[in-house]
């Protein structure tokens, strides 16, 4: 028996074929490519200028150098000029302690990665604004068990929490929300922690100084931004390390796979 199908019915099914295949093929676009950065996200960065403390910074796109013109010129990296100390920076775009990054990965998974040979002197902990849309049921646990992974990793490692930094003014509800989750959950550790919100170190009169706010730039740290950051980033640094003896540096040091 040959079995008769509706030309509506088959029209309604070609057409909901076509809208699944079309979502598809948005979420290839929307997912970034594997291209080269995908292969440098496999292992930290190292930056040395000097022969000072090993500082390993972990965080997300800040962390990474997004919106720098290079990544050397992210802050993180220009730590290593400025306060002298070897640098291995850790960082993934759109990561947070809740939220995957755009390498498929949270701040949990992301540390269990990483190499306890590395074996730093202080890990600074960065971010992150990525999970404030996720809202805060379960975000103090995921925050507990990384923190702890990050403590049986690195045992001998002091730690400096850096909260979130306002990405637009004024600071979004639940971007103040994490920075006082974090701050509180670091004081019950007794780990030093960083409000750039509450310390200002973004206001209205330096936000465009600070923040790229183009297409390109996606509300991320501009070049002059990331050197400002570096410098208050580097204050906050330099009470935990011993001082270190540094040259002058008038470059930033080219990056090498490493970890």
């Amino acid at each position: 028996m040959r079995l008769r199908v509706p030309v509506r019915r088959l029209v309604l099914a070609a057409a909901a074929l076509c809208a699944v295949a079309a979502i598809a093929v948005t979420a290839l676009v929307l997912r970034p490519a594997p291209s080269e950065p995908v292969a440098q996200a496999e292992g930290p960065y190292s930056a040395g200028s000097g022969d000072g403390a090993h500082v390993l910074v972990f965080g997300d796109s800040w962390t990474y150098g997004q919106a720098a013109t290079e990544r050397v010129h992210g802050y993180a990296y220009r730590l290593a000029a400025i306060g002298g100390w070897r640098v291995t920076v850790a960082g993934e775009p759109a990561s947070g302690y809740l939220r995957a990054g755009v390498w498929g990965r949270t701040y949990r998974e992301r540390i269990d990665l990483l190499d306890p040979a590395l074996d730093p002197d202080l890990v600074v902990v960065q971010g992150s604004i990525n999970d404030r849309r996720l809202g805060a049921d379960g975000y103090r646990g995921a925050v507990v068990e990384a923190w702890d992974a990050l403590a049986d990793r690195f045992p001998d490692a002091q730690m400096l929490v850096l909260g979130p930094a306002p990405q637009v003014l004024p600071v979004e509800k639940a971007t103040a929300r994490i920075d006082r989750d974090l701050a509180e959950l670091a004081e019950v550790r007794g780990w030093p922690y960083v409000s750039p919100i509450a310390d200002e170190w973004i206001t209205p009169d330096n936000y465009l100084d600070v923040i790229d706010t183009s297409e390109q730039g996606s509300d991320h740290p501009s070049d002059a931004g990331h050197r400002f950051l570096a410098e208050q980033v580097a204050a906050a640094v330099r009470p935990l390390l011993a001082p270190a003896t540094v040259e002058a540096v008038t470059e930033q040091p080219s990056p090498t796979i490493g970890g």
